[in-house]
């Protein structure tokens, strides 16, 4: 598969739901030009109105509409303050029925699979306000290793998430380990694009 990066986020990982949209509505412009067949969704915005109302929802129909397949991460509040399970946690827009809403798995620390479980962490629903069955599927999310940038505020801020790896001569650590439903729904869109 071939990827189309289309940054919404600062350097913080803080940004506006509106770059997000127009992010959207710019793969939909340039769906024919590029094959955008599916785009991923590893931000989110907190439900506070159904999803027929909500903009980025009805941002992802739009894209859903033209024939591109939107994987959205379900959003890390499985668990309250106090470690307790919490429902109504999917974050928008995860929480649209035209949405392929991923959660997260947990391994449990073995590479055996009758012990993989949904991670405590992970959204899960009904849905708020529409009360929809959400994720619709998970995908592993617990020590997700990627490559790291060490120009980057997540390689400054998480030091302890680094790892060295089998390359040797390079002055940083080459990859960071990261969980979160983030992490999960890039598995997916990958595998959607596979298909």
């Amino acid at each position: 598969s071939k990827l189309v990066g289309l940054k919404v986020m600062d350097r913080l990982g803080r940004g506006y739901m509106s770059d997000v949209i127009a992010a959207i509505d710019y793969a939909i412009s340039v769906k024919a030009t590029y094959n955008i067949r599916v785009i991923n969704l590893s931000v989110a915005s907190g439900v506070y109105e159904s999803y027929w109302l909500e903009p980025l929802t009805l941002a992802a129909r739009r894209a859903g509409d033209a024939g591109i397949v939107v994987v959205a991460s379900a959003g890390n509040l499985g668990q309250n303050s106090n470690g307790q399970k919490q429902t109504g946690g999917i974050t928008s827009p995860g929480n649209a029925p035209w949405v392929l809403t991923v959660g997260a798995s947990s391994e449990e620390g073995t590479s055996r699979r009758n012990n993989d479980t949904v991670a405590k962490f992970s959204s899960q629903g009904p849905t708020w306000i529409d009360f929809a069955a959400k994720p619709d599927i998970v995908a592993p999310g617990v020590g997700i290793e990627s490559l790291s940038d060490p120009r980057s505020t997540l390689y400054y801020s998480l030091p302890k998430m680094l790892l060295s790896g089998s390359l040797l001569g390079l002055s940083y650590k080459p990859y960071l380990s990261l969980s979160g439903t983030s992490m999960s729904a890039p598995v997916v869109a990958g595998t959607v694009a596979l298909m």
